[in-house]
């Protein structure tokens, strides 16, 4: 069974929020020209849940326009845990993809965001309480005259609780 959005498929429609990260640079500065101020969300949404919700929707709220960046797989196996992600990146980028508040979506192979960040140099970039506004990602969302925005985390929801909590149940 396929869902459609019209005459697209439900991929096609995810498709078209999709920035390469080969051509990211080129597109943020044509997206800018429109004088469209950016937030940027970074993180791997493996296992979608209330709380990543939450952060992509106060995320949204930050300025024109929301592009949220997943980890490749690659990526989180090196900062997580070889067994992860859950959920391939295939697959996360199309669910992020299908949230209305979400603009466009893009990925990144490394550790951490700062290489991408250079490239959009967002107006606003946030971030998980966890991190604080000291965050790795701060000192170059600032330097391009951006700012940092924390999000308070919703209690007892994480990917790692969740998973915790099959373990459990399935033990």
């Amino acid at each position: 069974m396929s869902l459609s959005l019209g005459a697209k498929s439900y991929r096609d429609a995810a498709l078209a929020k999709f920035l390469d990260p080969a051509t990211l640079k080129e597109r943020v500065v044509e997206l800018k020209q429109g004088n469209q101020t950016i937030a940027t969300l970074n993180g791997s949404f493996d296992l979608m849940h209330a709380g990543h919700l939450e952060m992509i929707y106060q995320a949204s709220l930050q300025a024109d326009l929301l592009i949220l960046a997943l980890n490749t797989d690659r990526s989180i196996q090196g900062y997580k845990s070889p067994l992860r992600p859950i959920i391939p990146l295939e697959y996360r980028l199309q669910m992020v993809a299908a949230l209305e508040m979400v603009d466009y979506v893009t990925w990144f192979d490394e550790l951490d965001p700062r290489g991408l960040l250079e490239k959009i140099q967002p107006d606003v970039h946030v971030n998980g309480a966890e991190y604080g506004d000291q965050c790795i990602e701060a000192e170059i969302v600032r330097s391009h005259g951006g700012r940092v925005h924390i999000v308070s985390l919703v209690p007892g929801l994480s990917t790692t609780e969740i998973l915790k909590k099959i373990v459990l149940t399935c033990a």
